[in-house]
C-alpha cells in the first residue's frame, strides 16, 4: 500500500508518520507540506511545496491511500479570510482528485468539536460547532460534503489531541499555573494521545473502516482537574481576568492561543467511541491523566 499524507510537518505527523511506515503492508509514504519533515525513513518521500493547493494534485496518481490531516490555522487567522464555502473547497477539491486517481481509501482527520456542546456525542448525534469556532465550522461543512460525495471516507473525530507534538497553544495552556474559575459543576472535556490517534489513523487504512468515528480517552476532566494535576501552584482567575490573560497574550506574546478559546471550555464536550472500539477494534492504551502528563513532560 502507498500512502499519501497531507499536512504532514504538523505535530500530528510526527506521531503519524513513524507509525505508517512501521506498518508491513505500507510500501511507501508521500508526506506533503510547506514546512520541512522533521521524520525521516526510507519509507517516507518527502515533498515540500511552495503552496498547498494545485501542486498536489498530480502527485495523487498510484496512491491507494490519502490520509488528510486538517491543517489548524493560526488562531488569529483562524476564518478570517473568505466565506465557510470558499475555505473548505481545496480539501473538497483534493478528495475529489484522489477519487478521479484513483485513490480507493480516503481518511480526513476532522474534530469531535464538530459536536459544539455535548454529552456522549455518537457518530449519529447532529454536527452544531459552536457559533465562535471557525475551525469547527469549516470542518463540520467539509464533513456534511464527503458524506455525500464520498461516503466510503473515513472521517475521524479526535477530542483534544496530546502528547510530546501537541499543538504549541495546548502545552502552554497545561504548563501555565493558571486556570478559570468556572461556574459548577465543572465543563468537562476528553483527550486522546497522538500515538493513540497514529493508530486509529493506522486501522483506518483496512477494508472495513468507513464514515466517521468518534476518538477519545474513556475519562473526562475539567481544565481545572487538568490544571490541577500538572501544577503544585495553581492560581484561579475569574472568568474576566482570565479573558484578559487570553487577549493580552494573544495581542502582546507570541502565542498562538485564540482569545475565544474561554467560551469553549465552559461547554461540556464529552463524545462515546464505541463505534472505533467495535468496528476498528480501536483501543486507548494511555488514560487522560497519562497523556496530559505526556504533553507537559
Amino acid at each position: 500500500m502507498k500512502v499519501f499524507v497531507t499536512d504532514a510537518g504538523s505535530g500530528f505527523a510526527q506521531a503519524l508518520l513513524p507509525a505508517l511506515c512501521s506498518q508491513a503492508a505500507v510500501e511507501a509514504v508521500t508526506g506533503v507540506d510547506t514546512r520541512p519533515l522533521p521524520y525521516a525513513h526510507p519509507k517516507l518521500k518527502a515533498v515540500r511545496l511552495d503552496t498547498p493547493d494545485a501542486a498536489v494534485m498530480p502527485m495523487l496518481e498510484g496512491h491507494d491511500a490519502l490520509v488528510h490531516l486538517a491543517a489548524r490555522p493560526p488562531a488569529h487567522a483562524a476564518g478570517a479570510a473568505g466565506t465557510l464555502e470558499a475555505r473548505v473547497r481545496p480539501a473538497h477539491r483534493l478528495f475529489q482528485a484522489a477519487s478521479a486517481a484513483g485513490v480507493q481509501r480516503l481518511i480526513h482527520l476532522s474534530t469531535a468539536s464538530v459536536y459544539g456542546t455535548a454529552i456522549h456525542a455518537s457518530e449519529q448525534s447532529p454536527l452544531r460547532p459552536l457559533p465562535d469556532f471557525p475551525y469547527a465550522a469549516e470542518q463540520a461543512h467539509l464533513e456534511q460534503l464527503l458524506a455525500i460525495d464520498f461516503p466510503h471516507c473515513v472521517r475521524l473525530r479526535p477530542h483534544l489531541i496530546v502528547g510530546p507534538h501537541a499543538h504549541p497553544a495546548v502545552r502552554r495552556l497545561l504548563r501555565q499555573p493558571f486556570y478559570p474559575r468556572l461556574p459548577e459543576p465543572q465543563p468537562l472535556f476528553q483527550c486522546v494521545h497522538e500515538d493513540d490517534l497514529a493508530a486509529a489513523v493506522v486501522l483506518s487504512l483496512g477494508p472495513a473502516a468507513r464514515g466517521p468515528y468518534n476518538i477519545a480517552t474513556e475519562e473526562s476532566f475539567s481544565v481545572r482537574d487538568a490544571i490541577h494535576g500538572r501544577r503544585r501552584m495553581r492560581i484561579g482567575l475569574s472568568a474576566s481576568a482570565a479573558r484578559s490573560a487570553l487577549n493580552f497574550a494573544a495581542r502582546f506574546l507570541p502565542y498562538d492561543i485564540d482569545p475565544a478559546w474561554l467560551d469553549r471550555a465552559s461547554h461540556t464536550l464529552l463524545i462515546n467511541c464505541r463505534r472505533a472500539i467495535i468496528e476498528l477494534g480501536w483501543r486507548c492504551r494511555y488514560t487522560a491523566r497519562e497523556a496530559l502528563a505526556a504533553t507537559v513532560a
